[in-house]
């Protein structure tokens, strides 16, 4: 039977949180689940890359004042080993992160660039059948002229993993359009153990990683391998593109704004004023403050300057024209 969110049901949000702008982001996360009425049902966990061969740096939370004040806002602090990834592909994070949760709770895993605007209560998650955010672009695969098309190349993987590409093809959409085939960005994604979902998807980051099928020999893996995964992780384990209503993740329960300048660029009133109050007590702007693009940002209200750049009602179709914008106005910040 199909197990969603309801009752007593626990679920474990997981986001990543190491040194630099993923502390202050995970920060604004906790801040904005810890006012958004979700409840104690929800319980939050942050994992912490820890010191290891493949980072050069240590990769973990090193500010005392931002632990303690995650810890406050309800968050746990667990440790992960980086034993694949690390400082060369670090959105590897969020697979080796999954196995820092408890075996057999279903979990959610939000990108820590995320805001919790309402009660994550109000999704009717299926655990049984995962779905990602179905908010991107064509991003992968890049075409040449006289190489693989989507078919030729999103094929080639579904046969290396045995599965069936024919019943993950949305057919509303014209043969070798993008849209047809299952893509997701991995802003978030879900299902009912974190260590089945993330040995599938291990083994699928890896294969293509190590061993990518020859109709791959002109296209990027990087920073694309997880999104390459993704997808058939998904299919693998029964879910799809539309196991979850339109308009909760990614509209009104959460907002995955990627980085401040964007956010003020696109975004709602509704997002914006969520970040105002969530920032806004002192305990957390003294910490956030210490990260300068967000004490510019938001404090010193350089987000205003870009937002007044943009007609949210009439927006650049790409998202690099609307980077380029602020970038050309000197307001990007990262």
């Amino acid at each position: 039977m199909a197990r969603k969110t309801g009752g007593s049901q626990t679920v474990n949000l997981l986001i990543v949180g190491q040194a630099g702008r993923l502390t202050y982001e995970a920060l604004l996360f906790a801040a904005s689940l810890a006012q958004s009425g979700s409840g104690k049902r929800f319980k939050l966990f942050v994992a912490e890359p820890q010191p290891g061969p493949l980072w050069p740096q240590d990769p973990s939370i090193n500010d005392p004042a931002c632990r303690e004040l995650l810890e406050d806002l309800g968050a746990m602090i667990v440790p992960f080993e980086s034993k694949h990834f690390g400082h060369a592909y670090p959105y590897g994070n969020k697979i080796e992160a999954l196995f820092a949760l408890p075996k057999g709770e279903p979990f959610v895993f939000f990108d820590t660039d995320t805001l919790v605007l309402d009660d994550l209560g109000k999704v009717p998650f299926d655990f049984d059948r995962p779905t990602a955010s179905m908010r991107r672009e064509g991003t992968w695969p890049t075409l040449e002229i006289y190489g693989p098309g989507y078919t030729q190349t999103w094929k080639s993987l579904y046969d290396k993993f045995g599965l069936d590409f024919e019943s993950s093809l949305d057919l509303s959409w014209p043969d070798e359009y993008w849209k047809r085939y299952l893509y997701f960005n991995a802003g978030f994604f879900f299902f009912r153990c974190p260590h089945e979902f993330g040995e599938t998807f291990l083994r699928y980051a890896l294969a293509i990683r190590d061993d990518a099928p020859a109709e791959l020999v002109c296209q990027s893996l990087n920073p694309w391998l997880d999104q390459v995964a993704l997808p058939l992780v998904i299919h693998a384990l029964g879910g799809g593109r539309d196991t979850l209503p339109e308009g909760l993740l990614d509209g009104s329960v959460t907002c995955h704004y990627r980085l401040l300048p964007l956010l003020y660029a696109r975004e709602a009133d509704a997002v914006v004023e969520v970040l105002d109050k969530v920032s806004e007590p002192n305990r957390v702007k003294k910490v956030l403050k210490q990260y300068d693009p967000f004490k510019r940002m938001i404090y010193q209200k350089r987000g205003q300057k870009v937002r007044a750049l943009f007609d949210r009602n009439d927006l650049p179709r790409k998202e690099q024209a609307i980077r380029n914008t602020i970038k050309r106005e000197g307001f990007w910040m990262r």
